[in-house]
């Protein structure tokens, strides 16, 4: 028995003329919410907030970013600037550079236990993602929980 595999799955269906079922409520929304505001502010005062009205409405229903639909973005937006943000590189002026040979070892790791690695340039690079990944825990083989990070 044979069956018909369906394609073009990701193209929406035009339903009310050459808009899409999404559009069409973006529109209808936009031009609802506008006349609502024609009709109880004064003439001027409505033409300035039925412009961006006008303008988000458009956006929603036509426009388009990296072939993405704007309410994508626009959700992307809202989550970013309400989520709290994580700030891994931060200057602190009580980190003082030492000499090469006062109390660090050569591969720059810290020879004593409540000193703070600072990755430097010529360092590995699993030292400098470690870094940046944030991990809390010593990485270094002369630490007592060494052996935590290897299992």
């Amino acid at each position: 028995m044979k069956y018909q595999v369906p394609q073009f799955i990701d193209v929406e269906d035009k339903i009310f003329g050459p808009l899409t079922f999404k559009q069409f409520v973006y529109l209808a929304g936009g031009a609802g919410l506008s006349f609502a505001l024609y009709s109880i502010l004064p003439l001027f005062v409505a033409i300035i907030i039925i412009a961006p009205v006008a303008i988000l409405a458009l956006a929603l229903a036509f426009y388009k970013v990296n072939e993405k639909p704007f309410i994508f973005m626009l959700g992307s937006a809202l989550k970013y600037f309400t989520s709290s943000k994580l700030y891994i590189w931060k200057k602190r002026d009580n980190i003082k550079k030492e000499a090469p040979g006062s109390g660090r070892n050569t591969a720059g790791a810290p020879t004593q236990t409540g000193e703070q690695y600072i990755p430097k340039l010529s360092d590995s690079k699993l030292k400098e993602l470690a870094w940046s990944l944030g991990i809390k825990d010593s990485i270094y083989s002369n630490s007592k929980d060494s052996s935590k990070m290897k299992s």
